[in-house]
């Protein structure tokens, strides 16, 4: 999601969004809509940039994006190739296969998250997460955007093994509809410090990329394309991302200390949730 936000830092602090680790004025996020599915989504709208637009401070998106972009460059200069990489490529850098995961290398639904099909299914990924990532971060932090990624992008994978184990799977789909999730619900908190209409606006925005790209995505599950969609890991991501939200909500505006315990409880207790659910999957597959 290459949004352009150019110039220096401002040299005040900018209204905070709880938890106060976040430094973005929520009031330079604007319109973002997109795309995140396996194959490339549809272009997100970029956000405004008042005050003559300003980079945010969110070092957490930078650096998942700086990830999966490392992740591509080492699989192209270790001869995989730029736009159509072979399912063993994708397998050997560590995309989600269910006979694998199931014989033990669970590792793999966790590294999937970075691995990607193509220069087009990077590029178009990392456009979703850098605009979602850049409206996410000022309310959870970067320890938050973290761990919403690698716990959501676990639950999509997840559940892509648990459906259908047959198929290889990669890329940060359900991840990207994980933020979506949490984003859902977050944006309906009451003393986010910023004007009503423009709430409602960015969480329509949010609801809208879910829909569409859910139903997108639905398409490739009737219609025999080239390209196919893991829906699964899409739909787990999401489901992961609106149970890390609600509990949330109530403490968007509280003491940092409220918010953050709220916070990695939420986070903690979703980490044991994937555990039981991973081990039912391992149980009912045997």
């Amino acid at each position: 999601m290459p949004l352009n936000w150019g110039g220096n830092r401002p040299s005040q602090s900018p209204a905070e969004i709880l938890p106060p680790e976040g430094r973005a004025n929520p009031r330079s996020y604007g319109r973002m809509a997109g795309y995140d599915g396996d194959p490339g989504p549809l272009p997100p709208a970029q956000p405004r940039r008042p005050n003559g637009g300003r980079w945010a401070f969110a070092p957490a998106t930078y650096t998942l994006v700086g990830i999966n972009c490392a992740v591509y460059v080492a699989m192209v200069l270790r001869g995989v190739s730029p736009t159509n990489p072979t399912v063993a490529d994708l397998v050997h850098w560590g995309a989600n296969f269910g006979g694998y995961v199931l014989a033990g290398e669970w590792w793999r639904l966790l590294t999937a998250a970075f691995v990607h099909v193509g220069i087009i299914h990077l590029a178009t990924n990392m456009w979703c997460l850098w605009n979602l990532g850049l409206l996410g971060e000022p309310l959870l932090g970067p320890a938050g955007v973290i761990a919403v990624y690698v716990l959501t992008g676990i639950a999509g994978n997840l559940l892509s093994t648990a459906v259908h184990p047959q198929i290889v799977g990669a890329g940060a789909s359900g991840a990207v509809f994980g933020l979506a999730g949490v984003l859902i619900l977050l944006l309906k908190a009451k003393l986010l410090p910023v004007p009503p209409a423009e709430i409602r606006r960015l969480r329509k925005s949010v609801i809208y990329f879910a829909l569409l790209n859910f139903a997108i995505g639905g398409t490739t599950m009737f219609l025999h394309t080239a390209i196919q969609i893991d829906n699964m890991a899409h739909l787990g991501g999401f489901l992961c991302g609106l149970a890390l939200g609600a509990p949330l909500v109530p403490r968007i505006g509280a003491a940092k200390s409220q918010f953050a315990f709220r916070s990695w409880a939420a986070y903690g207790g979703m980490a044991t949730l994937l555990l039981v659910f991973a081990f039912g999957i391992a149980s009912f597959w045997r």
